[in-house]
């Protein structure tokens, strides 16, 4: 069931008014029910993942809160680690693992053919997977005390808002929302919808838009050379990130109508002045759950330098590796890796650069000058991770120059003019709400325009996501993760 659907307005809706209706004490059945039905709507079967990884960190959780001490805690941890990860790795990975395999034993002369799996992979798993292991490790831990309501403990597993593309929440932080006696809140409703209605305009305005000039050169990357692939490869990045952060919105418009406040999951990420601001900014919950139970444990930036490079490269691939079972994936990590390490190693020449071309005199054109190249270093990394495979990923980069106009197809992004000029001007529309985001509140700014002003707003945004949207089911990018 995708947001972007007139099954999930219908179900949605159901929710809510059935949510509000039903004593407070009892809300947790309802959302509950609903999350599961929602999941079910791909595929029931794979209910049976999600029960046995609550099933699992449930009972781990209750060991884990009865020991004094990590060490004696550690073998429950293991437990969880092994049957979440276990799952993970069966249903996504092992395709991945398995064609490596075979093809590495026939370069060594020893062929071997594992078998492939036909499982089809669980919508959202990698998001809920990595949701429940932070309450068993943070059970582990000693920071948060174990969840004994089990059905409360099993909305926080497949609460439907953010269940198949995140964010990924904290135990710490949704669980004590789930419990809470929430009533009917008009202006809390009234923002949940409009952040509900910014997100589907980012997903079906822009994004779903875009997509009608990335596909023909993703699809057949050899019949495509210079400026159509910089542009997909551009285009593809900004799509990307309206259907991330739209679905981000949606949920967390949604979650709000419920009384529980998501965490942000994106800030502005095309303002970046680097790529290490990239990532401040970018897919929060995913880069915070990665430096907490990573990149920190492993040392973080407190240990010697190459350590640190280390470190810095085996997060990034597995962030990548996260993403999907293809190299494509692991090289868009290394990618963004390597981006930082040079980063550093450069970093002091780069400073008296600037000084010496009068950058640093020059404040506001220089931030413009380095955001302008962080989204091109972003931009490239997503050629890499749109690629069919490794091979095509290496043919598309050999393709970017030189750059020469006369490559350029201009009927494929003209044949249909006012299609483009919409989508120009969702781009224009979408940044100016970046810019506006940036000194202050657009709720607050939107609240103190007048009633007749407002309101003319609020229609006009419902006007363009139907009259100007795309709705033909397009899943979300990020539901294949």
């Amino acid at each position: 069931m995708l947001f972007n659907t007139e099954a999930y307005a219908i179900f949605f809706i159901g929710v809510a008014l059935l949510f509000f209706r039903w004593p407070s004490q009892y809300r947790w059945v309802i959302l509950l029910g609903a999350s599961y039905f929602f999941y079910m709507w791909w595929e029931p079967d794979y209910i049976i993942l999600i029960l046995l990884s609550t099933a699992v960190d449930y009972y781990t959780g209750l060991q884990m809160g009865r020991l004094p001490d990590q060490p004696s805690r550690k073998k429950w941890l293991y437990l969880s680690l092994l049957v979440n990860l276990g799952l993970l790795a069966t249903f996504k990975y092992f395709n991945f693992f398995a064609d490596n395999w075979n093809s590495l034993s026939e370069i060594m002369g020893m062929p071997t053919h594992l078998p492939y799996s036909e499982w089809l992979l669980p919508v959202g798993i990698s998001f809920y997977t990595f949701q429940t292991l932070s309450y068993t490790i943070e059970v582990y831990r000693g920071r948060i005390k174990p969840e004994k309501h089990l059905g409360v403990f099993a909305l926080y597993v497949a609460f439907f808002p953010q269940l198949v593309s995140g964010p990924i929440e904290r135990a710490q932080r949704l669980l004590p929302q789930l419990k809470k006696k929430i009533g009917f809140d008009y202006k809390r409703v009234k923002s949940g919808l409009l952040l509900m209605a910014w997100g589907l305009f980012k997903k079906a305005v822009i994004g779903d838009r875009l997509a009608v000039y990335i596909e023909p050169v993703f699809d057949n990357p050899y019949d495509h050379q210079g400026w159509p692939v910089v542009i997909a490869a551009i285009f593809f990045g900004i799509r990307v990130y309206c259907d991330l952060s739209g679905y981000s919105d949606m949920a967390i418009g949604a979650a709000r109508i419920f009384g529980v406040d998501l965490m942000i999951n994106f800030r502005r990420p095309f303002h970046a002045t680097s790529i290490r601001d990239f990532w401040r900014r970018w897919h929060i919950s995913l880069s915070t759950w990665f430096r907490d139970y990573l990149y920190i444990p492993l040392g973080g930036n407190r240990v010697v330098k190459w350590r640190w490079y280390f470190n810095l490269v085996l997060v990034f691939a597995a962030v990548g590796f996260w993403h999907g079972a293809n190299w494509t994936f692991i090289g868009f990590g290394l990618i963004h890796a390597a981006y930082i390490l040079i980063g550093d190693m450069t970093q002091l020449t780069r400073n008296r650069l600037d000084r010496a071309l009068g950058w640093n005199r020059l404040p506001r054109i220089n931030m413009i000058r380095q955001i302008v190249i962080t989204f091109l270093l972003y931009s490239f990394s997503m050629l890499i991770c749109r690629a069919n495979n490794i091979t095509e990923a290496f043919y598309l980069v050999g393709q970017l120059f030189p750059l020469n106009l006369s490559q350029l197809n201009v009927p494929m992004y003209t044949q249909n003019l006012p299609d483009l000029l919409i989508l120009l001007a969702a781009l224009l529309i979408m940044e100016g709400v970046h810019i506006l985001q940036s000194r202050r509140s657009v709720y607050g700014w939107l609240n103190a325009l007048p009633f007749w002003v407002r309101w003319s707003i609020y229609i006009l945004l419902a006007w363009m996501i139907f009259a100007l949207g795309i709705f033909e089911e397009r899943a979300f990018i990020y539901f294949q993760f």
